[in-house]
């Protein structure tokens, strides 16, 4: 494809980089991308990917902003408040790059509407903030065939993972059921740095970009976890896809997407 001389300006510093290029940013402009929750690490991969000229990012959440997201969900502003978050994730991704295609879902995702929601996109980034959710996404991305991020924050501590269909576990295969509801401690709860969200985001959004240039190592069969107050990150190696996984091993039990008393699939 042809670039204008302002997509060229632009995108001036991708088109430096070999690994990218002007065939590489045509593939992100090809690139679609669905993030599930505007909130604390949907709100910087989605200001990422749009500032790097993905050309389709959907952005999926059900909640309104409230005053208490300010402290980590950059997307939104004090202005916002009361307001459906995908409208102002559209106003702010738009506003930064009007070359994009935002695609807004007011909705929680649920086993009803997920594999309609995912069907278009090349990859699909978890941003939401409960374990329900969490197993959602990944058995509607793993019958999809579907690559995906997922990512997990809590406190001053981070954590993501990436999947890609036939290369290695999926989230399922490493943590098998959600935990309790009273076991599952929450960012409501304990609380965030906001900060933490900023760096976990931001690796998710570098692990959709990669994929769709087909550049670099994706965290496929690693979990990569971040301790802010130590500066410090682990790559683990994690346990090889399970033969006996519900929905991804050898003979599945889960077939569709099921909701596991999901309570709300919105962003961190």
């Amino acid at each position: 494809m042809e670039f204008t001389n302002e997509q060229r300006s632009r995108y001036a510093r991708n088109l430096l980089l070999t690994e990218v290029g002007a065939r590489g940013q045509e593939k992100l402009t090809q690139g679609k991308v669905l993030i599930i929750g505007a909130g604390g690490l949907g709100s910087p991969a989605a200001l990422y990917l749009a500032a790097a000229g993905v050309g389709t990012i959907g952005i999926v959440d059900g909640d309104a902003v409230d005053l208490s997201n300010l402290q980590r969900q950059i997307l939104h502003t004090t202005g916002d408040v009361g307001r459906s978050k995908v409208d102002s994730a559209w106003e702010k991704m738009t506003e930064l790059n009007p070359d994009i295609t935002v695609r807004t879902y007011h909705t929680m995702v649920n086993s009803r509407n997920i594999m309609e929601i995912l069907a278009d996109y090349d990859f699909i980034i978890d941003a939401t903030d409960n374990f329900q959710a969490k197993f959602l996404i990944n058995d509607a991305c793993v019958i999809a065939q579907k690559p995906f991020s997922y990512g997990g924050i809590l406190r001053f501590q981070g954590q993501l993972m990436t999947y890609v269909p036939e290369r290695g576990p999926c989230y399922r295969c490493i943590f098998q059921t959600p935990p309790p509801t009273a076991a599952a401690l929450t960012c409501r709860q304990v609380g965030v740095m906001g900060a933490v969200c900023g760096v976990i985001g931001s690796l998710q959004a570098m692990e959709a970009i990669k994929f769709l240039l087909r550049e670099g190592e994706l965290l496929v069969g690693y979990l990569l976890t971040y301790d802010a107050l130590k500066m410090e990150f682990r790559k683990v190696k994690l346990p090889s896809h399970r033969a006996d996984c519900a929905v991804c091993g050898t003979n599945p039990t889960i077939i569709t997407p099921r909701d596991e008393a999901c309570t709300g699939c919105n962003g961190v």
